[in-house]
Order: C-alpha cells, then sequence, then structure tokens
C-alpha cells in the first residue's frame, strides 16, 4: 500500500474517532476525556507507523521557508524520533504511541487530540507548546520543559520527575462545557522534583500524584482535586491553595507554607497528614 494511501486512510480514521468522541462527549461530558474506550488501541493505527524516521526527516529537510509539514492523524507509533526538531510539525491527532522522542524540539508544536500512550519524551523540549486533549497515560517526561505550554491533557501514572511547568496553564478550560471538564489530569504521575512555578493549576486533577520537593511557588491550585497527593518537601510560597481538596494529602515539611495563599481555606484540610 502507498504511503499517500495510508495517510489518507489515517486522515479517514481521525474524523471517525473525533465523531465518536464528540458524540459521546455531548451524550456524557464528564467522560470527555476519557477516550480509551472509543478505540481499538491494539489496532495498527496505534501500534504502527506508516513512515520510517528517514522519511519523516527528508519530508522536514524538504520544506521551504514558511511551510509546516502537517502529520495530523498520522501513525507515527513506535519510531525513534530522539533529538529530531520537530518544530515545523502539525502533530494534532497524530498516533506516537510508544514513540521514542527523547530530547526532541517540539517547542510550540500543536499536539491537541494527540496520541502519546507510554511515549518516551525524556528532556523533551515543550515549551509554549498545545496540548488540548492529549493522551500520555504512563508516557515518560522525565525532564521535559513544558514551561508556558497549554496542558489540558492526561498525564495520569506518568513519570514527569524534574519536569518543568513554569507559567503552564493546566486549568479547566470553562468556555467549552459541552464536551465536559477539559484539564491537566495528573492522578498517581511521578512528578517529584517537578517545576510549576507561577502555573495555572485551577482545577487540576491529580489525586494520589507524588509531588515530592517540587516547586509550586505562585501557583493557582484553586479547586484542585489534590487526595492522596503527597507534597512533602514541596515549595508552596505564594501558592493558592483556595478549595484545594486535601484529603489525605502528606503535608509534611512544606517549604514556604507560612506564605502560602489561603492555605487555611483548603478543603479537608482537617483530614490531611502533616
Amino acid at each position: 500500500m502507498s504511503v499517500s494511501l495510508k495517510l489518507a486512510r489515517a486522515a479517514t480514521l481521525s474524523v471517525v474517532i473525533a465523531a465518536l468522541v464528540g458524540g459521546q462527549a455531548l451524550m456524557r461530558p464528564a467522560s470527555a476525556q476519557d477516550m480509551m474506550r472509543h478505540v481499538d488501541l491494539q489496532s495498527a493505527d496505534f501500534t504502527k507507523s506508516v513512515l520510517t524516521r528517514q522519511q519523516l526527516e527528508e519530508k522536514l529537510a524538504g520544506l521551504k521557508d514558511g511551510e509546516t509539514l502537517d502529520l495530523s492523524a498520522m501513525a507515527l507509533n513506535g519510531l525513534d524520533l530522539s533529538g529530531l526538531d520537530l518544530r515545523r510539525a502539525k502533530l494534532q491527532s497524530a498516533r506516537l504511541n510508544n514513540t521514542n522522542l527523547k530530547g526532541a524540539n517540539l517547542e510550540g508544536v500543536v499536539l491537541d487530540q494527540a496520541w502519546a500512550l507510554k511515549a518516551d519524551l525524556t528532556d523533551a523540549r515543550l515549551k509554549g507548546s498545545s496540548l488540548f486533549m492529549t493522551q500520555f497515560m504512563g508516557a515518560k517526561l522525565d525532564g521535559a520543559d513544558l514551561s508556558k505550554a497549554r496542558v489540558a491533557a492526561d498525564m495520569s501514572n506518568a513519570s514527569l520527575k524534574g519536569a518543568k511547568f513554569d507559567g503552564a496553564n493546566l486549568s479547566a478550560d470553562m468556555t467549552n462545557q459541552s464536551m465536559g471538564l477539559m484539564r491537566g489530569v495528573l492522578s498517581s504521575a511521578n512528578l517529584e522534583g517537578a517545576s510549576f512555578k507561577d502555573a495555572n493549576m485551577a482545577r487540576v486533577k491529580m489525586e494520589y500524584a507524588d509531588l515530592r520537593g517540587a516547586d509550586l511557588s505562585g501557583a493557582d491550585l484553586t479547586g484542585s482535586e489534590m487526595s492522596g497527593v503527597n507534597l512533602s518537601g514541596a515549595n508552596v510560597e505564594g501558592t493558592n491553595f483556595e478549595r484545594a481538596d486535601l484529603n489525605s494529602a502528606q503535608l509534611g515539611k512544606l517549604e514556604g507554607v507560612d506564605k502560602a495563599v489561603n492555605f487555611d481555606k483548603a478543603t479537608n484540610l482537617d483530614k490531611a497528614f502533616r
């Protein structure tokens, strides 16, 4: 089968998935971010690639000034794209499951609705990128730079040790309620030593996340779901805890807690461990 035909099939599948997800979201807003039930993750579209690394590099090299390589909805699963400069690529709805993107440059890249299950983005550069409804469950983003990125993505069970979210927006999108509550999801993620300086994390979902030693200084945690999180040794100077649910959270040796904002207005503070 030719590459062009495969790309056409991939694009067609993306339209079908979008229709399925959109339709289900309208019927069940609360489950809009759970896309897993609507697709066959064992199919070739989510396990294979329609291009080799060499072919992709040739396409990038052939771009003229100002051109962008549209890889939307393309299956690039399992490829070794480590260290690649992808700043001129559009990866909306792309399939990047189990793809090696270590050290890749994705600054400012649109990855909305992309699939990157168990992908390796260690030390990847994602500054200013768009990650709306992006699926990173089980992915590895240790040391990745997501500063000033829009992260309404699902990073459940992901490894994000030392990742940088400074100035990033992980908050709930309150303008698109027909699709449910789209927001950053960090449930059970390993965020040890991660930095969230001045990040917007209002209504973010991160139950049981490991935030030991994380820097949350100046972050807005208003209304965030933090039951069972481990904040031991985290820096919370200037952090806004208004209505943040700290039920069963571990708050040992917090730094700058005396300078935190609305710490006494956190929900279930009396049920946290100190």
